[in-house]
Order: structure tokens, then C-alpha cells, then sequence
């Protein structure tokens, strides 16, 4: 079958996180010849195909079957794909089931790779991502088979098909700042402690501040303020606390201590209590690493565009490949409607992401 009519029907299958609606049990029939195991985790179901073609390498593609929710206003059923105008539309046709039809046409026609190929596929992306490509690590690395190189098959693409491969990703930190005071009437300041007020005293200190200068892949990471509310929502009472939300996505040169250091430093002095959580970390790949040096060089000889290394984005599976230490890169058609009312993916993209993954595993050494 073709690639394209291989996406069709993967978006027909309404796999909304945790769901995958059957897609797993339709990709293990169409990949005959690969091996399948199945982990099921707390409703989340992973999927690993394997092959081994010989004694070298073993390279790994990787995505995600879940979608977010259709939402409204869509012009079509968004579980439905049609075909306009070059394009296909539907819910989940360009994050990432496009990527996904791609990798499984192209391991499918594989016939004299060196070393091993292996597909990793979860229901759990677009949610917590936590029972999904992670515990499929885990039990990989309990046998013993973890990859050697890794693809995820991610939207990557800005402007035009091949101008961008993903060779890392910023990592991910939350934190609650609690300012407490003491409540009491707003004509009696004298007689309260607001910390709306001390609050007012650091802030232009904090928010936006970064961490750091940024790095040849990375930009800085800076502190970015997602929400502030304290009060009772009256004018003549003095807020009991202020609470303050905020995010750094931080480069590797910035850490969880980094950020902890710099709020105790700003406010110091103040009634205060903070949390902070490592959503993920950040992680690079080697530039000069086989896995970027032949996705390059794929990419270039199908599209004809020098790709540009980036890291820009928030977080993906890849950075569990990282963790694990397998080089792992990400790429994959044009980003310009994920999660969009009316998402579509060109056609001709998806024919090119084939052949760009069919180009890599016929000359991977």
C-alpha cells in the first residue's frame, strides 16, 4: 500500500489520548514480518516491532497514534480524512500520524538493512506521557535491545519540507512562589502585610529575567511568568497571600538549582514557600553524530534543503531516547496546524518523509 493510503487509515481511528481505538492491533497486522510485543500500562498501550536484518546497527523509529480532542468548528469530520486541494485533513495528520504512516511504509519495504530496525509506537503523547515510549524504554533496556540510533517522526518543519531536524530539545521547569501576609482593611495598610506589595518590589528582578546567555543550540532560559492571583476579588480588603506561577524552559546551562538558587535570592526576606518540578530535561545530540550526519544527508538528497539543527519547541519523546543515551533525532512534515482547528498535511510531504526514511535506512552503516 501506499504511504498516503496508509495515513488515511490510521486517521480514521479516533485515538484520543489514552486511546488508540484499534490502530495498534491494524499497524501489527499491516507490519508483518516484524515482531510485536504489546505493553499495556495503566490504559496506555505501547507497541514495539522489531527486525533484525543482520548484525549491525540498530535504529529506531518513533511517535505517537493519540490525538488531542477534535474541538469545534472544523468543515469536515475530523476523523474523516478528505483530500482538498494537495492536502489531507484531518485530526492528528500532521502531529504525527503523517510521521508515523511515513516510518511504517518505509521499515516495512526495508530489505537488505545491515543491522536491526525497530518501531516503538504509544497511545500516552499528547497526555502525561509518562506509561508510554518511556516504559517501552525501560522494558527494552530490562532485554538488553535498546536502540543504538533513534528517529522521532515529529512534526519538525517551519517554512518549507526539510528546513529543520531537531537535535535537541530545551527542558521543562514549573514553580509556585506563595507569598504569605496578613490580611486586613485597605484603609489600614499600616495594620497588614501585603504581599501584593512586596510582591511589586522584586518583580521586574524575576519575571523575564534569564538564567543564562543561551548556547550555540539553545536560547536562554528564561523566567517566564504563566500566572499571578491572590485576594478576594473586593477593593477594601488587603490579599492573605499572593501566588505566582511560572515556567523556565532551560538550556544545558541552566538547572533545577540554578532556578531554585535565583528565587531564594530575589526573595529573600520574604514569608514565603516555593515548589519547583524538573518536567524534563534538556539534551543534545552531537552534530557530527552518524544519526544527524545521514538524516542530513537524506534529507538533502530528497528535498534539495540543507536543514538547519534546531532545538526549538517544548518537549517530545525524544528526550526519553536521551535519557537512556541513544542519539536520537526528530523530523517530519511542516508544523503549521498541530492541534489546529482543520489540521491538514500536504501530500506530498508525507510521499517525501517516506522517501527521506527510506533513503536513511538503505544507506545506514
Amino acid at each position: 500500500m501506499e504511504v498516503v493510503d496508509i495515513l488515511t487509515e490510521l486517521l480514521k481511528f479516533k485515538s484520543i489520548t489514552p486511546d488508540d481505538d484499534g490502530a495498534m492491533n491494524y499497524i501489527d497486522m499491516f507490519m508483518d514480518g516484524f515482531d510485536a510485543e504489546f505493553l499495556e500500562i495503566n490504559g496506555v498501550k505501547n507497541l514495539i516491532l522489531t527486525k533484525k536484518f543482520g548484525d549491525g546497527a540498530h535504529l529506531c523509529f518513533a511517535g505517537h497514534i493519540d490525538v488531542v480532542p477534535a474541538g469545534v468548528g472544523w468543515e469536515s469530520d475530523p476523523f474523516e480524512p478528505i483530500q482538498k486541494d494537495g492536502y489531507i485533513y484531518a485530526r492528528g495528520s500532521q502531529d504525527m500520524k503523517s510521521g508515523v504512516a511515513a516510518f511504517l511504509c518505509a521499515c516495512k519495504d526495508a530489505s537488505d538493512f545491515k543491522g536491526t530496525l525497530s518501531i516503538i509506537l504509544t497511545s500516552d503523547e499528547e497526555g502525561d506521557g509518562i506509561y508510554g515510549t518511556l516504559e517501552a524504554l525501560k522494558f527494552l533496556e530490562q532485554k538488553g535491545s535498546l536502540p543504538d540510533f533513534a528517529v522521532v517522526a515529529e512534526p519538525t518543519c517551519t517554512a518549507k519540507f526539510g528546513d529543520a531536524i531537531k537535535v535537541g530539545r530545551r527542558g521543562s521547569i514549573n514553580g509556585v512562589i506563595n507569598i504569605k501576609g496578613t490580611q486586613g482593611h485597605a484603609a489600614y495598610p499600616e495594620k497588614c502585610v501585603n504581599p501584593a506589595h512586596q510582591l511589586a518590589s522584586v518583580f521586574s528582578d524575576f519575571a523575564g529575567y534569564n538564567l543564562d546567555s543561551g548556547s550555540k543550540y539553545f536560547k536562554e532560559s528564561k523566567i517566564v511568568i504563566t500566572d499571578i492571583r491572590g485576594g478576594m476579588e473586593v477593593t477594601n480588603v488587603t490579599p492573605a497571600n499572593v501566588k505566582i506561577m511560572f515556567n523556565v524552559r532551560n538550556s544545558d546551562l541552566s538547572d533545577y538549582e540554578d532556578v531554585k538558587r535565583y528565587t531564594e535570592y530575589v526573595f529573600h526576606g520574604f514569608d514565603y514557600e516555593l515548589s519547583l518540578k524538573q518536567g524534563s530535561k534538556p539534551f543534545l545530540t552531537d552534530e557530527n553524530s552518524k544519526i544527524v550526519s545521514l538524516m542530513r544527508q537524506s534529507i538533502e538528497k530528497i528535498s534539495g534543503v540543507s536543514p538547519e539543527l534546531s532545538t526549538s519547541g517544548g518537549t517530545s519523546d525524544a528526550r526519553y531516547f536521551a535519557q537512556f543515551g541513544v542519539p536520537v533525532v526528530e523530523f517530519g512534515v511542516i508544523n503549521d496546524r498541530i492541534h489546529a482547528i482543520n489540521e491538514r498535511v500536504c501530500i506530498k510531504e508525507v510521499e517525501d518523509l517516506y522517501l527521506v526514511f527510506k533513503e536513511l535506512i538503505e544507506n545506514f552503516y
